[in-house]
């Protein structure tokens, strides 16, 4: 099905209505729900933290903590391994994002009007002091000096889910990806650091992770009228959206999962040479992470591929005794780097030996 410009009235769908859409830049996929709010923009960004909020940030945190050991057990498990400072700020992120999905997905009246109004709040000159959340990400975003440009692709990505339901072609899916997913791995570097070239293993390790979310949650997303699935792959096995609403579970779907699972896994070997770009002391975190939630594609096939009435995760015995094997793949990792850089450095002395 080909894409169609963006109308206003794909943001008022009703459960279930397709709705395929081009995405817009982010400055315009945000300027789109302001107008459709209620015709207004939000006030500027303010440089400066507000002294007399300092005493409830540790309160804050400790929100974000929850909030993470709530909604995700595996990025709660794998953050355990950062350094306190490091893993607040990224247990602020986390629990930024989440809110910011909520504010959509549960909201009680028009999600546009509920998701025009978060934004606002989130790019307020004071953090409202009645949200916890917002409080700790707005001293994680100044205290790390992240980028108001990532912030907004973030913010955009889950504007689309208000505008669009059906994703035409991959590549169409992977922009959600990127936003929702690619760009808190950008973000969370602005915390952890990283060397010069991790952008691009960041990107990809996003794009696995927001895949590995949607293949998950088939069954969830199809009983809110979402596909994520791309229709050039549905047609590729013979399946339609329609097959999709319905829970189909035949030998079309299982095929349509194991390539959908077989292009995750992709990425995620891609991306894995990018721990080594990392800090020391985060990549045990990161690859935790990666690890772990591959795991869930392991776990979707021994669910024989049941998307619809099984939810498949990986308890918490079998993360804790992946560990060492963790540990030893990022170590063999940093030694495959060390001896190519090694070649690498004598290469070029032998180069300047001889010029």
């Amino acid at each position: 099905m080909p894409l169609t410009t963006l109308h206003p009235l794909a943001l008022s769908l009703p459960t279930g209505t397709e709705a395929i859409a081009q995405p817009l830049p982010a400055e315009e996929q945000l300027a789109l729900i302001f107008r459709l709010a209620d015709g207004t923009s939000p006030p500027h960004i303010a440089d400066e933290w507000p002294p007399h909020i300092l005493d409830s940030l540790s309160n804050a945190y400790q929100t974000c903590q929850r909030s993470i050991r709530h909604h995700s057990k595996s990025f709660f498990f794998s953050t355990q391994f950062l350094p306190l400072t490091k893993r607040q700020g990224i247990r602020a992120l986390y629990a930024f994002c989440r809110a910011t999905d909520d504010t959509v997905d549960l909201a009680y009246g028009d999600p546009t009007c509920a998701l025009a109004e978060w934004v606002r709040q989130v790019q307020s000159p004071i953090p409202p002091l009645h949200n916890p959340i917002l409080l700790a990400w707005y001293d994680t975003r100044l205290k790390f000096q992240l980028p108001d440009t990532l912030i907004n692709e973030l913010l955009a990505g889950v504007a689309m889910d208000l505008t669009i339901n059906r994703y035409a072609t991959f590549a169409d899916l992977w922009l959600y990806c990127y936003r929702v997913a690619s760009v808190v791995g950008l973000l969370s570097m602005g915390i952890i650091g990283s060397a010069p070239g991790a952008e691009p293993y960041a990107i990809k390790l996003g794009v696995a992770l927001q895949l590995t979310n949607i293949l998950r949650d088939v069954g969830e997303d199809a009983r809110r009228g979402r596909v994520y699935l791309p229709q050039e792959d549905l047609e590729r096995f013979g399946l339609s959206t329609e097959d999709i609403l319905a829970g189909c579970q035949d030998e079309r779907m299982v095929a349509l999962l194991k390539f959908e699972i077989d292009r995750t896994r992709r990425l995620y070997a891609e991306s894995w040479d990018g721990i080594v770009l990392l800090p020391p002391d985060s990549r045990l975190a990161v690859g935790a992470a990666a690890w772990i939630y591959r795991g869930i594609l392991d776990k979707i096939i021994a669910n024989r591929y049941d998307v619809y009435t099984k939810r498949a995760h990986v308890p918490l015995r079998e993360k804790l005794c992946a560990i060492p094997a963790i540990w030893h793949a990022i170590r063999r990792l940093e030694r495959q780097h060390a001896r190519t850089a090694q070649t690498i450095s004598a290469a070029d002395t032998t180069k300047h030996t001889y010029q």
